[in-house]
Order: C-alpha cells, then structure tokens, then sequence
C-alpha cells in the first residue's frame, strides 16, 4: 500500500517535475533532450547481452570507473549500459568512456516507465551506484527477476533517520536488493536497520580511480607558466561559499601574492560567480577566457572534466560543501593527487573518508570562512607542514585502493548465473 500511495504522489507531482525540468533548461538546455527516455521510451536498440549500470551524475559517473573497466573484463562479451538522471553526467560519460558504454537516461520512477525501460533493455542485471533507491524500479526488477546489487554503497546517519521515517516504502525496496557493497562499517548497519542483506564493507571506489595523466599534466603545464607564487584552490564550492571565501579574501594580510583559483560544483553556477567577482576590485580572469597573469589575483575555474588539473596546480585545496551545512563533497581525488586538503565544519556526506584523513594528516579542519584563510596563509607559508601533508595524501589515498576488486568479487557471486 505505500508504493501503491508512492505512485498516486508521483503521478501527482508530474507538473512540477516538468517545471523543474524547464528551470533547469534556462541554463542547460539539454535537460530538454532525450525526454522520452525519462520515460523509458528508447531509440537505440538494445544488445543481446547487457550489463545495467546506474550512476546518478557526474561524481557518481567518474567514481564508477573502477567497477565498470572490471565489469568490461569479467564479461567481455556484455555490453554496459550507463544510465543517469543529469545532462552533466551524460556529457562526464562521453568523456571518461567514449564508445565502450552505451549511455541512456533512467526513467522516473512510474511503474510503466519502468517496466518499458526493463522490457526494452532486459538487462542481465544491475548495480546501483551509491545510494539511488527507487522502489517501482526495484519491485519491477524483482518481479523481472533482474538482479540489481548496490554498489559504493553510503548512507549518513541524517540520510538514514530520513528513511526511517518512510521504512514502510523504502524497507521493501532495500529488501529488493540482491546484495550491497558498503562503503564503510558505519554504512554498512545503517543499511542493514533499513532491511538490506546481505551487505558486506568494500571500501570506497573513489580510491581506485586513477587521475588521468593528461590532466595531471595539464596542471602541471599551468603551474610551470604561473611560476613561484603560492597557489590554492576552493574545489567543487557550494551555493553561499564562493561570497564568503571571496569576501574574506580580499581582506586578508598574508601571501598577498598567492593566487586563488574558484571551481564551482555545479557548471549553472559558472556566471554567478563570475558576476560576484566583477563586483569585486580583485583581478579576476577565466578559465575559458585565458590562463592568469602575474597581477591575477581569482581565476575562475569554468571548465569541466579538468578538477584533476586544478588539483596538480595547487599547493593546498578546500573542499566545498563543508563550510555551509551542505554536507561537503569529496575528499579523495584530491588525495590521489597528492593534493593537501582543508575541510570544514559539515563533512556528514562524506564523514569516514574525511575523518580518516584527517588522522592521517592529509586533511585538516576548519571551523568557519576566517579559520580557512588563516589555515590558507599559514601552510603557504610553512612550507615543511605542507609537504608533510602532500606526502601523507599520496599514502593516504595509496593506502585505501582495492573496493573495485572486491566488489567485483560479490558482484559475481551473487549475479554470476543471470550473466551466462
């Protein structure tokens, strides 16, 4: 009966998730694209043998990188298709897989949506990245007999009371899962109160991406040009932050000739940082406008597919979403750059990895914007901490690889015979 009640709010709701479709269209007109397919309405066919993978957007997308290279190699003869929900997480496809995987929206949750998408690509089975729980999707999956596993599996402890509060839905849906690869122990019993099993601790896929060498070179190319001076860089910011790191910056005393490079999360917000800059008496260049100067004081990092990059140029990074309660984004690729790293206050997304860091000094943090920039101007200038910390996140992040093997492995044990 809660599915049932599910489905009426959905269908309910449909007005406004054309709305939100059109408002997010006003800056990226490709969420108009390919409309069919949200609703399980596909052109291309469909190969005789497919693997479904399902990555939300662009993080999940590049996180899931590990899995599907092992994926490719165990059944070579299988096709991966990659669905996500975001125009950006298409385009991250393209570029981080090419031609290898096929690439289509997952539809909205409608039973008949659904059904179609599963009667259209009847795939051998599924792995779900992270934490993407849709209960229409998976009761069909089931009733299909279309193993779908959970994979990178994370759930806060916020996440998980969200949940809780709708166990009649998500309880049965969870209970639909073939299996789960957590990716902490912490993960791992919020997932187990919420009725998955079985579910076993992989790690984070994250460890295992490897950054591409042509970005880190491209950062590298940029950091011979600017030369000496002192750079760092606020990574994937937050709605709210990039006002409050550009306010505080300019009021700073310290390393007045360090240069501070912007990358927002979310490519929509590119011209709205830049508009702040403008605002602003720093000396501000773009990305896509040209490379900094030796007078530039802010470049504008409105690019995409090129964090990598910025980490390589970097002496030390921030890592966004922590300063307001956003909950903070992703500590590791950073760490696999050898990049050191300052976090705020609210990591709750991305706790464990946070935490570990911090033990073992790769990352340190923050209480608010002014504590960040005096963390900024004290590593800069202490030159012996920082190379400490960029030798602790090469080993931190070293340290932590292996979760696509090993989700591989229960992978295939628990999916082995639908894939034959």
């Amino acid at each position: 009966m809660a599915r049932f009640f599910y489905t009426l709010l959905l269908f309910a709701i449909t007005p406004l998730i054309w709305l939100r479709l059109a408002w997010r269209a006003r800056r990226q007109p490709e969420y108009l694209q390919n409309i069919g397919e949200r609703y399980g309405i596909y052109e291309q066919p469909a190969p005789e043998k497919l693997i479904w993978v399902h990555a939300v957007s662009v993080g999940e997308t590049r996180a899931a990188q590990p899995l599907i290279e092992a994926l490719l190699t165990q059944w070579p003869t299988h096709r991966i298709l990659l669905t996500g929900m975001t125009p950006t997480g298409r385009e991250a496809g393209r570029s981080v897989y090419g031609e290898r995987v096929i690439q289509a929206y997952l539809p909205y949750d409608y039973p008949f949506a659904v059904d179609r998408f599963f009667r259209h690509f009847s795939p051998a089975f599924g792995v779900l990245m992270e934490t993407e729980i849709w209960p229409n999707l998976l009761a069909t999956a089931r009733r299909r007999g279309v193993p779908v596993m959970l994979a990178n599996a994370r759930l806060s402890a916020r996440s998980a009371r969200g949940y809780q509060r709708f166990s009649a839905l998500v309880r049965p849906a969870f209970a639909a899962l073939r299996g789960v690869a957590a990716q902490t122990a912490g993960d791992a019993e919020r997932l187990l109160a919420l009725g998955a099993q079985p579910v076993e601790v992989c790690g984070n896929l994250k460890f295992d991406v490897t950054p591409p060498p042509e970005k880190l070179a491209l950062g590298r190319a940029w950091r011979a040009a600017i030369g000496a001076r002192p750079v760092w860089l606020a990574a994937s910011t937050r709605e709210g932050e990039e006002a409050l790191i550009i306010d505080a910056w300019q009021r700073r005393i310290e390393q007045d000739d360090a240069l501070l490079v912007i990358v927002p999360r979310h490519p929509q917000r590119f011209s709205e940082v830049a508009a702040l800059l403008a605002a602003t008496p720093l000396r501000c260049v773009l990305r896509s406008d040209a490379s900094p100067q030796a007078d530039t004081q802010v470049w504008l990092g409105d690019s995409m597919g090129e964090m990598v990059a910025y980490y390589a140029l970097a002496d030390l990074a921030f890592i966004g979403g922590s300063l307001l309660p956003l909950g903070g984004q992703n500590l590791i690729e950073a760490a696999a750059c050898g990049c050191p790293v300052l976090v705020g206050l609210h990591t709750f997304n991305f706790l464990q990895a946070t935490e570990d860091a911090i033990a073992a000094g790769a990352a340190q943090r923050v209480d608010d914007v002014q504590s960040l920039i005096a963390a900024v101007d004290g590593l800069l200038a202490g030159k012996t901490k920082l190379a400490a910390m960029r030798l602790a996140a090469s080993d931190f992040a070293a340290a932590h690889r292996g979760a696509a093997g090993r989700m591989l492995a229960l992978i295939s044990r628990w999916t082995d015979p639908a894939a034959r």
